[in-house]
């Protein structure tokens, strides 16, 4: 994982100057995602590769219990 200097969306690369930003701490690592984009990490996040070492491999949560 690598922790950037200026925090920026994982997935848009927005700062925090634009949008609001939430800590992501995963793998020994600090990034961040915008709340915009957080659905994506929730629900997909094999959308993620590339951009979040190891998202591919993350499971999709389905559900939450409702229904």
């Amino acid at each position: 994982m690598i922790t950037q200097s200026q925090p920026l969306c994982l997935y848009c690369e927005r700062g925090s100057e634009q949008v609001p930003l939430l800590t992501l701490r995963y793998q020994e690592g600090e990034t961040w995602i915008c709340p915009q984009h957080l659905p994506i990490l929730i629900h997909n996040p094999a959308k993620l590769a590339g951009k979040l070492p190891g998202a591919e491999n993350l499971t999709a949560e389905k559900g939450h219990g409702h229904g």
